[in-house]
């Protein structure tokens, strides 16, 4: 039984959450979502790409001390990889059978470069630059994409517009932002597998520093995408949004600069569970705003 509970816990599939501004925000321009297309894409990419995504790079990590979503991650075994690859395949060919080619390609494509991050042989943990930045356009960018596509039933000539390519964009400056905090309190776990991630490189009061001056950069771009694309009004409720975001990162920065062991595990949950809930909390409202869904319903 053990052994089972082991493998459910590496696949972290509460930690979707955490991703799921990413798709809402999707969701919220799509011109073309229909009940069915919505649903099982969230379900393929929630509930069996990301946990598949978290399986494999558990299995390669084998940490013994907290990763996302984890205090205290069990021993991986061999069962966690075979779950990984199952889970992949089969968001593959659902995919494939409920959305289309083009979304089960994509799907494949997002799961190639998650393994890239953490199997041995590229390990591009290893790499703070480097893996820094395919998380943000993978993580952001293309999933954004991918999602656009799974939620409308779109064919790649329809992600070429300016209003679709912009979000997605926004999507992976908003993932660079973030990102280094959830390696924040992993330096010691990071440097014993002989990795060097964005955050361990920056230091700790670095990482503050560079994801608050990155915050500042997203939160300008947002306000002046929904200005020119949507509304101004719009800009101000993302900021009222952010505003607990932004509350709790600056008292948790003010107890790190005094005491850099503040950077922990639970202060990093915290932030994410906070910032998730706010911008799920926004972009569901940006997307009930909408002028298409009165259209559709």
């Amino acid at each position: 039984m053990k052994y089972f509970y082991s493998i459910f816990l590496h696949l972290r599939i509460p930690f979707s959450f955490f991703l799921m501004p990413v798709y809402l925000f999707a969701l919220a321009i799509s011109p073309n979502f229909g009940e069915s297309r919505l649903i099982w894409s969230f379900i393929i990419v929630h509930l069996l790409l990301y946990p598949a995504s978290n399986a494999y790079n558990s299995y390669f990590d084998k940490d013994e001390m907290s990763i996302g979503g984890l205090k205290n991650p069990p021993p991986v075994n061999k069962g966690l990889y075979y779950t990984s690859l199952a889970f992949d395949l089969l968001a593959i060919v659902l995919g494939y059978l409920k959305i289309n080619a083009l979304f089960a390609i994509m799907l494949l494509i997002y799961g190639v470069v998650s393994k890239a991050y953490s199997h041995p042989s590229i390990r591009l943990k290893k790499y703070p630059i480097a893996g820094w930045l395919t998380i943000g356009i993978f993580q952001g960018f293309f999933t954004f994409l991918m999602c656009y596509v799974g939620i409308n039933g779109f064919e790649l000539s329809n992600l070429s517009q300016v209003k679709v390519l912009i979000p997605a964009l926004l999507t992976s400056i908003m993932l660079w932002g973030n990102y280094p905090m959830t390696q924040v309190y992993q330096h010691e776990e990071d440097t014993k597998h002989g990795d060097r991630t964005i955050s361990l490189m920056l230091g700790i009061r670095g990482t503050f520093i560079f994801v608050q001056a990155l915050f500042a950069v997203a939160t300008i771009c947002f306000l002046i995408y929904f200005h020119q694309f949507h509304s101004m009004q719009m800009g101000y409720a993302f900021l009222v949004a952010m505003a607990p975001v932004v509350t709790f990162f600056m008292y948790w920065f003010y107890l790190v600069w005094k005491d850099a062991s503040q950077a922990n595990f639970s202060f990093t949950m915290w932030l994410n569970f906070i910032s998730s809930c706010c911008l799920n909390g926004f972009f569901i409202y940006f997307w009930i705003s909408s002028s298409h869904l009165d259209q559709y319903f």
